[in-house]
């Protein structure tokens, strides 16, 4: 199969990079500003909240970004293409899908406020929980003292996917599961596979435990065959990139397990991932250092959703011809996923956005400076922050990404 994207091709030689905004992160502009740096950057991917807002946020954040792609190669920077818009939905009870609360008023005044200092998104104020800032990573919940830091959660409505997620022009879904869920996988799945013609990928996430393979093979053999390629997302040690360099190992062990099961795909690691990933995979020869220069042809979409539609139909004679006795071996034959041989690509969350956050942090303070004529305004309340608006922070939060990104695009 010709490569007609970036993205696409990086994902078939091991070298996608996907950026995770947050799957309850709702803060607009920073999800804005994140976007535009990782995208000139050379991200493949931009995964945010199933929330129309943040979609649209996002969406602001790429066109700004094809408005400086050519400054950013002058730059030596490489934004050949626009990144994938990924949304981020759940089956069930999900520490991504949830949000920190406490009532502020039970709060001692002589309180030191740990859950201030610990929170890596500086959602936590006087007044309580900054709700658009808090992304469901939990670790206020342990370190307060007076224990009145609670969750709420949600799950995604399958009659909300068709009316307001995938009209909004998204390139690929990700599915967050966990193990024994397949009834609930399959009420989402039902309100998804209608669409999956007018999508570019799928995405399963999906943690550790016992019997994960087993279960994944079971998820699969529910939604093959597909006309678009599947990652397996391995979410080793949820929201947790930002902590230390242990995190990774989780998410590296658990690439390494789907990995070996030759499940049908493309293998992505998540959760804990950070700047020691790439070097211990590395180290454990789990990457593809045999990069093997693919031509790009520009053609018209009506060619390409063609050639896309010929692999589906190669991929459904596979599959209603296969014994079940010869299942996996048939099912490694699909073109759009392949048996997997090393790690196709890595997510970073909280320690990518951790990265830039000074970046971010200097263009609210200067936000913050002017609107202090005004009333005083929440920091929910400001103005929409455009760091293309401040030339020196825009190109200091590219070099930042950058030195993320090309640990996997170099490697």
């Amino acid at each position: 199969m010709t490569d007609y994207f970036y993205p696409l091709r990086s994902l078939r030689e091991g070298h996608w990079f996907k950026l995770i905004c947050g799957a309850s992160f709702q803060d607009l502009p920073a999800v804005r500003n994140l976007t535009l740096a990782y995208t000139l950057a050379g991200a493949d991917c931009i995964d945010v909240a199933a929330d129309p807002a943040v979609i649209a946020a996002a969406q602001e954040g790429l066109k700004a970004a094809a408005v400086l792609a050519s400054a950013a190669r002058v730059r030596g920077y490489c934004a050949d293409t626009l990144p994938w818009l990924m949304v981020s939905l759940n089956d069930g009870e999900d520490p991504h899908f949830r949000k920190a609360e406490f009532n502020s008023t039970e709060c001692p005044t002589e309180c030191p406020r740990p859950c201030e200092s610990i929170c890596p998104a500086d959602a936590i104020a006087l007044s309580g929980v900054i709700d658009q800032r808090c992304y469901g990573c939990g670790r206020c919940i342990p370190v307060c003292p007076s224990k009145i830091i609670y969750t709420r959660s949600y799950v995604t409505a399958p009659e909300a996917i068709a009316s307001s997620v995938l009209p909004s022009g998204v390139d690929a879904l990700e599915i967050h599961t966990q193990i024994g869920r397949v009834d609930d996988f399959k009420r989402l799945w039902s309100a998804i596979a209608p669409w999956l013609n007018k999508l570019k990928l799928i995405a399963i996430s999906c943690p550790d435990g016992d019997g994960i393979i087993d279960y994944l093979w079971t998820l699969y053999d529910l939604i093959a065959p597909l006309p678009i390629p599947l990652i397996w997302q391995t979410d080793g040690r949820p929201m947790s990139g930002d902590i230390g360099d242990g995190t990774t190992r989780a998410a590296v062990k658990l690439g390494q397990k789907v990995l070996s099961a030759g499940l049908p795909g493309y293998v992505q690691l998540a959760g804990g991932t950070n700047n020691y990933t790439v070097a211990k995979l590395r180290t454990m020869g789990l990457l593809n250092d045999r990069q093997e220069p693919k031509e790009i042809v520009d053609l018209p979409e009506s060619l390409v959703k063609a050639s896309l539609s010929d692999i589906a139909v190669e991929n459904q004679i596979l599959s209603k011809n296969k014994a079940p006795q010869t299942r996996k071996s048939l099912h490694h034959a699909s073109v759009l996923n392949p048996e997997p041989s090393y790690i196709a690509g890595i997510a970073y969350g909280s320690y990518a956005r951790v990265l830039l956050s000074p970046v971010l942090d200097e263009l609210e303070k200067m936000n913050m400076k002017d609107v202090s004529g005004k009333a005083s305004a929440s920091s929910q309340t400001f103005m929409p922050r455009r760091l293309e608006e401040n030339p020196d922070l825009l190109w200091h939060a590219v070099s930042l990404a950058e030195s993320l990104v090309s640990q996997v695009k170099s490697h």
